[in-house]
């Protein structure tokens, strides 16, 4: 690790330097609360950029635990190690150190929500097989408890091969110390034990491992065992790495593991019935009563509730970053105008003085008065994201949005589009299917935004009489009008482009409704925080 930067931490009067010494992948299902847990353990000791040729976010952070320094690496969620989008393949390339610029991680953290381990330990026993040292955080555990359901963490551990299982509430901090003590030596910790819940599967690798040859050496068993199940992305890596006899002995071992079946749902029937049985003896239901709060949710679920809250939260979002944000626009354009009359005054006439007043005062203040609405939206993302409702909202709108060639996640970056295209563009992040995002970038400034009001405003009161058409004001239809070829520009160019030049399968979507929770405002402020840094850093610079 002696390439890794060095960084510096108090101890007491003392300062010292220390060097990470692990690296740490985290990864766990999409809703889990791993971000929530990452930004905990890491706080504002985190980097975010993008991964190489992919619009995929990475962020890595450096957390203090015990003596020790370690890098997170908090990974796109990911239901299995089976790809099926951009982020799901990143997670797991990431996983078997195949991304470039990323270091393969020396130890895991597998996040889990306690509400669903029905749901997470699938993916947690294809982590136990990569045979790499492994701690299971168990989030939302308070969640569980008034859920009425209790974990045995000590025998759930002894079912995964001996792993550490902690449970933590990411949003008070609780159980988080017994957590990062097992970090800080996790890097020397034993792997786990193999699980053997498929000793057909484990033999099938035993026997296809020396097939491999010396090319294939550096291939773990994990990786080997995606190889045998299938999936474009494990093909794609490891066929380079395949003799020509490979390809061979690999159909004669899939046809006597999977006898002419999906393997996928070969694969699913096995781990899912070893699931069943850990969790008939690890966890119990306790005879809650349903809550009045239990109920509300329900109702809301209902296709009508939902549509109008829907509504309503989509009139308050659009509201926001319209009108709201605007108050503040106004005072960063006064100040930017003031600063430079005032730089104005101290120079004299000349090209020093037009380059700061007209060069970097005016255009780094073109992009610093988008700052408003950028908060504003990514505030009312992040909190619905917290929340639980972002997924709700997707969900209810993605049928109608594939209808158009889009996904559900979609409707915000387009709505926010009639406050302003920068914002909306750069809140396409939340769109896991790259092709979906571009669609979604590409159709946004066809809506009609603010900018464009004041002009259209002008050129229908000069060329468009004032007069009643029945219980219509002309001028009116027409602003109505020109909101609607904005849509209809939209929709069409989203269509167009899914059916040229983005053409491909639509993705599966596959989405678990998290349960309604609190925000918690830690993690809003960091989510926020880090928001603006890379608006600031990617669009500030770029204008300087």
């Amino acid at each position: 690790m002696s390439s890794q930067p060095e960084i510096t931490v108090p101890l007491g009067a003392v300062t010292t330097t220390k060097r990470p010494t692990a690296t740490i992948a985290v990864v766990g299902n999409p809703n889990s609360g791993k971000s929530s847990l990452f930004n905990r353990l890491t706080g504002m000791s985190q980097r975010t950029a993008n991964y190489p040729g992919v619009t995929v976010e990475r962020r890595v952070g450096r957390a203090t635990v015990g003596d020790e320094v370690v890098d997170l690496i908090d990974l796109p969620g990911t239901y299995s190690l089976t790809p099926s989008s951009t982020d799901e393949r990143i997670a797991v390339g990431v996983l078997f150190g195949r991304v470039l610029g990323t270091p393969k991680p020396d130890a895991v953290l597998a996040v889990v929500d306690s509400t669903r381990l029905y749901q997470g330990l699938f993916l947690i026993q294809q982590l136990v097989d990569l045979g790499r040292p492994l701690v299971v955080a168990l989030t939302m555990s308070d969640a569980a408890l008034k859920a009425g359901l209790k974990i045995d963490v000590e025998r759930l551990g002894q079912h995964l091969g001996g792993v550490q299982v902690f449970p933590v509430v990411a949003t008070t901090g609780r159980g988080f110390e017994p957590l990062k003590a097992a970090l800080a030596t996790l890097r020397q910790a034993a792997p786990p034990r193999s699980l053997s819940l498929w000793p057909e599967l484990q033999r099938a690798v035993d026997v296809i491992e020396p097939v491999l040859g010396p090319k294939g050496a550096g291939f773990s068993r994990g990786e080997i065992e995606r190889l045998l199940i299938g999936g474009e992305d494990a093909e794609e890596s490891l066929a380079p790495a395949m003799p020509p006899e490979t390809e061979a002995a690999l159909e004669e071992l899939r046809r006597g593991l999977f006898s002419g079946e999906p393997p996928l749902a070969v694969e699913a029937r096995q781990r899912y019935a070893w699931i069943r049985f850990v969790l008939g003896d690890v966890q119990t239901t306790g005879s809650a009563v349903v809550r009045r709060g239990a109920e509300l949710v329900h109702w809301i679920n209902q296709p009508w509730p939902a549509t109008a809250l829907f509504v309503l939260a989509m009139a308050l979002v659009f509201q926001a970053v319209f009108a709201w944000a605007q108050v503040f626009m106004d005072l960063i354009d006064l100040g930017v105008s003031d600063l430079g009359g005032w730089i104005q005054t101290l120079l004299p006439d000349g090209a020093l003085s037009s380059f700061l007043v007209d060069g970097v005062i005016a255009g780094v203040g073109s992009v610093i008065i988008f700052l408003p609405q950028i908060l504003i939206l990514f505030l009312f993302i992040i909190v619905m994201e917290d929340t639980g409702y972002l997924a709700r909202a997707a969900f209810l709108v993605d049928r109608a949005m594939r209808s158009i060639g889009l996904s559900g996640q979609s409707v915000i970056p387009l709505l926010s589009s009639f406050a302003c295209a920068v914002p909306s563009i750069m809140a396409t992040r939340v769109i896991p299917n790259r092709r979906d995002r571009i669609a979604t970038i590409i159709a946004a400034p066809f809506m009609t935004c603010s900018a464009r009001l004041p002009i259209y405003a002008l050129l229908i009161a000069a060329f468009v009489p004032d007069r009643q058409l029945l219980f219509f004001n002309i001028q009116g239809l027409v602003l109505f009008g020109l909101y609607a070829i904005g849509i209809l520009g939209g929709v069409g160019t989203a269509l167009l482009l899914r059916r040229s030049a983005l053409r491909g399968k639509n993705p599966a979507f596959i989405l678990a409704l998290p349960e309604f929770r609190l925000p918690n405002l830690r993690t809003v402020a960091v989510k926020l925080l880090d928001r603006v840094r890379v608006f600031m850093r990617r669009a500030g610079t770029v204008i300087f």
